[in-house]
């Protein structure tokens, strides 16, 4: 007999396709609780900077690992992967449905495919002398430095993050396999989860974009600026000087350059990372993406229903494929008015 696994849903996507909205209303509807997979908003502080949910956005649904980790603690994937795990393992001993919601694809990815993180390969001594470069060269001579060597790990971290840089070199340097190769090498040969992995996207780049601006001066005026400039001012960086929305703003606090210049900043660098995250996640293909432009498309979502069936089949009579099609037809109407009423496109 097989052994039974824990089911999981994953709600996946680049910034600002609304998987917070989508994620609640799969937790409505199935008796879940939110698990969040984003790499920043487990920090504490810069709450509207990282797009946290609001205590009224959740609309009372449990959302784990958010806020969770003090600004300049290290935290690891392998940190993610046993915090996460033992999350999964609290709700569904309770009774309820763990969905795993964010844009952080390494942390999804390392968690559903169950990598091995104790045989994790590490030197002290290399690591060091790797920070040490990072300190006398800067972060975007390591990441070039990257490329040259695993163009695929370098083009799914930003040059801000100098941590996970350092760590897909030391990984290079020690065994000489790229991270991805180190990783997938690794992966536990039975994933204890029966994944259904749903995504978010626009088939029209300029609406995401568009989303993706507006959102950035929604969160200005709702007090952005003024969060960034109480951690500039007050608290030791570490890890959440890579957020963005955070290091873009340091010149308009340093009186270099302007609130607007910076902001658009911040625009450019939110699409260039929405773009680094349709990346990484267009290589899973058990991802079944939803298109949010057609979401007035009925075909389309009888398509999609259709490939959640037939591409998941260990879901087969589990309770969660055999009522998507019901969800997603429902949840069509209720969904396209979160969008608006979100980021109204009228």
């Amino acid at each position: 007999m097989s052994e039974k696994k824990q089911p999981l849903l994953v709600v996946a996507g680049p910034t600002a396709s609304g998987k917070t909205a989508l994620g609640i209303a799969l937790a409505k509807e199935y008796g879940g609780e939110i698990i969040s997979a984003d790499s920043m908003q487990i920090y504490k502080g810069l709450d509207i900077a990282t797009a946290k949910p609001t205590a009224e956005e959740t609309e009372g649904i449990p959302h784990h690992l958010i806020s969770e980790i003090d600004m300049g603690v290290s935290f690891s994937v392998a940190d993610y992967v046993k915090l996460a795990k033992e999350k999964i393992s609290d709700i569904a001993h309770r009774g309820k449905l763990p969905i795993l919601v964010g844009g952080t694809g390494l942390y999804i990815n390392s968690l559903i495919d169950n990598v091995n993180f104790d045989t994790a390969e590490t030197d002290g001594s290399v690591r060091r002398r790797l920070e040490q470069e990072a300190g006398a060269l800067g972060n975007e001579a390591m990441h070039e430095r990257l490329r040259s060597v695993d163009p695929e790990t370098a083009d799914a971290v930003p040059s801000q993050n100098i941590v996970r840089i350092i760590r897909a070199l030391e990984v290079y340097e020690l065994t000489g396999m790229t991270f991805g190769d180190y990783k997938r090498m690794n992966m536990g040969k039975n994933s204890p989860y029966r994944v259904c992995m749903i995504g978010l996207n626009f088939r029209d780049r300029s609406r995401l974009y568009d989303r993706i601006d507006r959102r950035v001066t929604l969160m200005a005026e709702n007090g952005m600026v003024e969060e960034c400039r109480a951690v500039y001012e007050n608290e030791k960086l570490g890890t959440v000087c890579q957020a963005i929305g955070y290091k873009e703003l340091i010149p308009y606090f340093r009186g270099e350059d302007t609130l607007e210049s910076c902001l658009d900043k911040i625009r450019q660098s939110s699409r260039r990372y929405a773009k680094r995250q349709l990346t990484w996640f267009r290589r899973d293909e058990r991802i079944n993406w939803l298109y949010l432009d057609e979401i007035y498309n009925f075909n389309e979502f009888i398509e999609i229903c259709n490939k959640i069936t037939t591409k998941n089949p260990d879901f087969g009579r589990d309770f969660l494929i055999l009522h998507s099609a019901f969800l997603i037809l429902n949840l069509i109407n209720m969904f396209a008015k979160k969008e608006i009423l979100c980021y109204n496109d009228n």
